[in-house]
């Protein structure tokens, strides 16, 4: 049987206002300085990423305008599909606030390498449990409608790390333990009834993982 395989790249760098604040699921700008200064890795991901693919992004401008600097860099230009439910995490009241601000604001302990814990619950927003969730469902339905195919998708950190987190069973917390990198490439299989994790956080400068 042909694995249903998936390239997963995080989005590019966003622009530093952005950064400053909690943005979750906020629609904000890409880093112009970034965008050039990142040019080989675009290259990279233009070669590295496989021909042909269905390509995906989400409802977020980030992803397309990510997509389309891989296009740019050498990739031939396709159609792009839109796929809502593996956008970030929706953060409701706090986005927008300053990093320093939400401390006050947790209801669970922090994790110790996230400012929230997975099952914190923002006011008005999803915990990362509810994102889990969503995206499990969207990967299991295209890892079925698409089977046997290579599919591209341009996300972001959380859903990546969602994405790991069905793959391998892992609780909230577990997942959140991932740093996934921007404009990184992760790689996951669907085999059957089975997930592989293939591989996490590809870089231009990172050797090729070796197949059994």
């Amino acid at each position: 049987m042909t694995p249903t395989r998936f390239f997963l790249v995080r989005h590019a760098l966003v622009e530093p206002s952005a950064r400053a604040v909690l943005y979750g699921s906020m629609d904000v700008a890409l880093c112009d300085l970034a965008l050039r200064e990142e040019a080989a890795s675009y290259r990279w991901l233009a070669r590295r990423l496989p021909q042909p693919a269905r390509w995906f992004v989400t409802s977020l401008s980030r992803t397309r305008f990510t997509a389309a600097a891989i296009f740019a860099a050498g990739y031939p230009e396709s159609a792009l599909e839109q796929e809502a439910d593996l956008a970030e995490q929706h953060l409701g009241e706090w986005q927008g606030i300053p990093h320093d601000a939400l401390p006050a604001l947790l209801t669970h302990p922090a994790h110790p390498f996230w400012p929230h814990g997975g099952e914190e619950h923002p006011p008005g927003g999803e915990s990362f449990r509810e994102v889990q969730a969503r995206v499990a469902a969207v990967m299991e339905r295209m890892a079925t409608l698409l089977e046997g195919q290579d599919v591209v998708i341009v996300a972001h950190g959380g859903s990546i790390r969602a994405v790991l987190a069905h793959a391998m069973g892992l609780t909230p917390d577990q997942a959140l333990i991932f740093s996934i990198k921007n404009l990184s490439l992760t790689r996951v299989e669907k085999h059957g009834p089975d997930w592989r994790v293939a591989a996490v956080n590809e870089e231009p400068w990172t050797p090729p993982a070796t197949e059994d």
